[in-house]
């Protein structure tokens, strides 16, 4: 039963079960990605985020897209920012217009819960490079895939070139992104670029019960200040940096509410109670990742 659900244009945004939906509906245009979607994704993490009830969210396509990419419907000049009007909420980055892909990309990177993408269909260009910062990613197995940029002559976009090689591996990486092929859910379930491929009607199941897993036997505080250090991890010098902050965790939550009723639970065979919300409890192990460059504007 749907416990929230906030209107939009171009997602639709519902919590049930203590898990948010957020669905890609532009099925006429195959959920392409356009200024509004973008405002609208921030928009809705932001909303996730903020609700304690929600535990964790799915990303999916309505129809039998994903995402196909970005809205070509301006033609040659789509990507030419001094041709076009600037919209919604782009913000500038070094003296140029901020690339909108990587403004949903580094909003999903910054989420306190976990989000598992639910990739039905084509996900292509910025309908591949967003779902990178997502922790897990599910797949029809008759999707397809593409990091297209090289064939529209453009470079990466929605900082892939941080997130793509370190989920799969530069030379993986380079292959896909230097030939701009399109390739099917079986290639990216082999390059590890999804986990998992399930029949079209198994996939939303499939996501929700890796969903409720995480909502019914884990702690909220936990799950984000572990999915905070593993990013972070992905780009520190040493492991001793993951060993100070490690430590640190250990310390502060090892006092904390939630750590007396998980071992309590575990030792009376029960399932936890956790009483920490990520709203008011979560520890402090330094700014949040990724934290925004100074120059930034």
């Amino acid at each position: 039963m749907a416990d929230t659900i906030r209107p939009y244009s171009e997602i639709d945004y519902l919590v049930a079960d203590r898990i948010a939906t957020i669905t890609l509906s532009r099925p006429d245009q195959l959920n392409a990605f356009t200024h509004v979607m973008r405002d609208e994704l921030i928009d809705a993490f932001d909303r996730a985020d903020s609700d304690d009830d929600v535990r964790a969210v799915v990303v999916t396509g309505r129809g039998r897209a994903f995402c196909a990419g970005a809205d070509l419907s301006a033609g040659s000049d789509t990507f030419n920012a001094d041709r076009r009007q600037r919209s919604g909420t782009a913000r500038t980055i070094d003296g140029v217009p901020r690339d909108g892909g990587g403004q949903v990309s580094l909003r999903v990177a910054a989420s306190l819960k976990p989000v598992i993408a639910a990739i039905n269909g084509p996900a292509v260009g910025v309908g591949v490079t967003m779902t990178l910062p997502m922790d897990i990613r599910l797949a029809a197995d008759d999707a397809k895939f593409g990091f297209v940029f090289s064939r529209r002559g453009l470079v990466m976009e929605a900082a892939s070139s941080w997130f793509l090689p370190r989920v799969v591996g530069i030379s993986q990486a380079l292959e896909w992104v230097a030939t701009g092929r399109v390739f099917d859910a079986a290639e990216a379930l082999r390059g590890g670029l999804v986990a998992r491929t399930y029949s079209a009607d198994e996939l939303l199941p499939a996501a929700y019960a890796l969903a409720r897993e995480i909502a019914d036997n884990t702690s909220a505080v936990a799950v984000a200040t572990s999915r905070q250090l593993m990013w972070r991890m992905l780009g520190a010098d040493s492991p001793w940096e993951a060993h100070r902050l490690d430590s640190r965790g250990i310390y502060v939550l090892g006092q904390a509410p939630d750590v007396a009723e998980g071992v309590s639970a575990f030792l009376e065979k029960r399932l936890p109670r956790f009483p920490m919300r990520i709203s008011t409890d979560l520890p402090d192990l330094g700014p949040q990742w990724p934290e925004p460059p100074g120059y930034l504007t």
